[in-house]
């Protein structure tokens, strides 16, 4: 990602009545059409192998897994609270006591410990200050930028990581989000907002890609707000071109901050460096401090909509002025410690196969949803995994629980650890299942490369829904999408699912409970936010934990792999599909290499199918039985290998998926085919024969990749 996405305005409540008319028709449904529903009645044992799914369609590891359900809501509780008792940003001695937590009940667990430390660049505020003027330059008023004090504590004051050092006494211009539709809009009214500062509304995609659209413009320095923010400012960062740590792209951070530490580092003014920072200076506020400043500016109306949401006291003009802000800002960039630490259960029968759980640690205040309701449920993982252990189980394949540093500042822990290991974790990695937010509101909503669904649906079916005793997450999951399990795919990179499939192309699942959080990045992430609002009972971190913990399981211990890949084909046909009414009347572009290279992975595909259930057949005491199916398993994994491009991206080598990787332009109408999507972006900018030649070669690109995966599951060279 560019990191995080801004999140959308939180809806007042998701159980409108029209939600609760589909849900209780679905159920009177349900109930009269299928008699045998394995749901537990209100007199239900409380083990979880009666409460979430028939007996006989797990192993026995797999049900005292779930069976381990009492009490885990309090446990779960538990650590959240131990885990916000104060913010814990990367790089401060806060951070390594929440790392030491981690470790310590790893460790109780009953499961091997590991750290890994980096010494990355982060990026911290030294001072800032904003003030409004009248046109002649003489003060208005102070601005504040911080938030509530009662609420502040020690958190750190609101600000963007890798913003420039700056400052500019300039008369603000209303950009509305920021996108190029809104500033083609200002140039219809005649607005000029070179030498301007700009106030942007959240919205417009990634914040970096808003403030580098505004520098390309002129603009002398940003503020930035979110409507409806009820006192609270997002933190950020707006770190440009990839993810991790800017002085050693493409290999992993020394772990020491000597310069002659026995690590390479590039210097802050190399120009691969510099491309990765702003031009200019930027600044989060809240939404009543950009209203102080809206209210004040003449100049044309706002457009229809672009003060939708907004105070009617701020609907005036656009800007320029009359007024002037005094903006300044002053950045402490340094070399800091961050520690990813490791939870290890080695595999019985295949060790050198990994199943890897993830989810940071490190937040930007208190950080009770973003990330630590992650981090207590991958606890109650460790916990549950560590009763297995002691109950005699081994996972045939080996399980890595890792709780990752830095991810606020760009996915740098995450993305340092993979770059150190890509060599074995292309080989070796089966699988990443992230959970970042696990709950931060109602509802269930995953992520996933395509070979996954079909898994993801059978586990939530396993699982009972935490809001709604009579269904399984499954069930309400389907109601919630009008009758479908709606899985959306990974081409963003606002998490630290992004190294290991976008660079390693390790398959790949993101989940979490919940759309959308009104305290993103702001102190009102706390604890308090939690137990009054998020989740008071903790029954979805539970069932986050349930998930997240049964995935793991199948994927360590299932003979063959359960990944479906008859899905991909189907996803695939999608995209394709949807690229060609893109490209309608797209001259002399063809997209029929894509559609050949997908067929020839659909009959590799049917192949492959009907090989796994024959594997699935086998008597595991037959000789050579071990070897066919490790051997099929690893054509599986290495399908998704297939779909990497070694170069990359343009321009961004550390994004090397030719599916699924972020578009370079956050206002890009295809989620998929980054390359052709940054491919028809620079079209529109600069029509001619040489940009239409460029999609095209993109398109045999993406060709080429699929056509590698499909050689990968037929496990063939010639």
């Amino acid at each position: 990602m560019p990191p995080p996405l801004p999140p959308k305005p939180l809806q007042p409540n998701r159980a409108s009545l029209s939600f609760l008319f589909l849900f209780l028709l679905s159920l009177v449904l349900y109930v009269s059409l299928s008699p045998s529903r394995n749901t537990p009645s209100p007199s239900s044992s409380s083990s979880s192998s009666s409460r979430n799914a028939p007996a006989d369609s797990l192993s026995a590891p797999h049900r005292l897994f779930l069976s381990l359900h009492p009490g885990a809501n309090a446990t779960i509780a538990a650590h959240l609270r131990a885990l916000t008792l104060r913010p814990h940003l990367a790089g401060t001695p806060a951070a390594a006591r929440t790392a030491s937590y981690v470790i310590s009940h790893l460790r109780a667990a009953g499961l091997r410990v590991a750290s890994a430390d980096y010494y990355p660049l982060l990026s911290y505020p030294a001072s800032a200050s904003l003030a409004l003027l009248r046109p002649d330059g003489t003060l208005v008023k102070p601005l504040p930028l911080a938030e509530p004090a009662d609420l502040e504590a020690a958190a750190v004051p609101p600000y963007h990581a890798y913003s420039p050092s700056g400052s500019a006494v300039a008369a603000p211009v209303y950009v509305n989000y920021g996108r190029e539709d809104d500033y083609s809009a200002l140039h219809r009214l005649g607005v000029d907002v070179r030498g301007c500062v700009a106030v942007v509304r959240r919205g417009g995609g990634y914040r970096g890609a808003v403030v580098a659209r505004a520098a390309a413009r002129g603009v002398a320095a940003v503020l930035m707000f979110k409507a409806a923010d009820h006192g609270g400012v997002e933190r950020g960062t707006v770190l440009l071109g990839g993810v991790g740590d800017p002085l050693t792209p493409g290999w992993a951070a020394p772990n020491t901050a000597a310069a002659d530490g026995g690590g390479e580092r590039l210097a802050a003014d190399d120009r691969e460096v510099r491309r990765r920072f702003p031009k200019i200076p930027s600044m989060p506020v809240a939404e009543v401090v950009a209203m102080e400043i809206l209210r004040t500016l003449g100049g044309p109306p706002m457009p229809r909509g672009w003060g939708e949401g907004l105070p009617s006291a701020a609907k005036s003009g656009v800007g320029p002025g009359p007024t002037l802000v005094n903006f300044t800002y002053q950045e402490d960039r340094k070399l800091a410690k961050i520690q990813n630490v490791f939870g290890i259960i080695r595999g019985s029968e295949e060790p050198d196969r990994y199943i890897i759980l993830g989810n940071h640690r490190d937040a930007w205040t208190f950080g009770a949803v973003d990330p630590n309701s992650g981090t207590a449920a991958l606890l109650d993982v460790a916990r549950r995994y560590g009763s297995l252990l002691r109950s005699g189980w081994r996972p045939r394949r080996t399980i890595i629980l890792c709780s990752w540093d830095a991810e606020e500042f760009g996915m740098i822990g995450s993305t340092e650890w993979v770059e150190q290991n890509l060599g074995r974790l292309s080989s070796k990695a089966v699988v990443y299942l992230n959970v970042d937010c696990a709950v931060q509101g109602d509802g269930f909503f995953a992520s996933a490369t395509p070979q996954l669904d079909k898994l993801i649906v059978e586990v939530t079916k396993q699982i009972q829904d935490p809001d709604f005793e009579a269904m399984t997450v499954y069930e309400s999951w389907i109601v919630n999408n009008g009758g479908i399990s709606k899985i959306e795919r990974l081409s963003r990179a606002d998490s630290d699912f992004s190294a290991f499939l976008h660079l390693a192309g390790v398959p790949s699942v993101d989940f979490y409970y919940g759309d959308v959080f009104p305290g993103y990045h702001t102190v009102f992430d706390s604890y308090k936010w939690m137990v009054e609002h998020g989740d008071p009972s903790f029954h979805r971190h539970v069932a986050i934990a349930e998930i997240w913990g049964l995935l793991g399981l199948r994927l360590a211990d299932d003979l063959v792999l359960p990944f479906d890949y008859p899905s991909y084909s189907a996803r695939l046909h999608e995209h394709a599909t949807a690229l060609s009414a893109l490209l309608d009347g797209g001259g002399s572009v063809q997209i029929q290499p894509i559609n050949s290279s997908i067929d020839e992975l659909t009959v590799a595909i049917g192949e492959a199918v009907e090989e796994s259930k024959k594997l699935q057949e086998v008597d595991t005491t037959e000789d050579f039985a071990a070897l066919r199916r490790r051997a099929f398993n690893d054509r599986l994994i290495l399908a998704e290998r297939g779909f990497l491009e070694t170069e990359g991206l343009k321009g961004r080598p550390c994004f090397r998926h030719l599916l699924y990787s972020p578009p370079e332009d956050s206002e890009s109408k295809l989620s998929f085919f980054p390359g052709i999507a940054d491919a028809i972006s620079q079209a529109r900018k600069h029509a001619g024969e040489e940009e239409q030649l460029r999609i095209q070669h993109e398109i045999w690109r993406v060709a080429r990749a699929i056509q590698r995966a499909a050689a990968a599951l037929r496990g063939e060279l010639i």
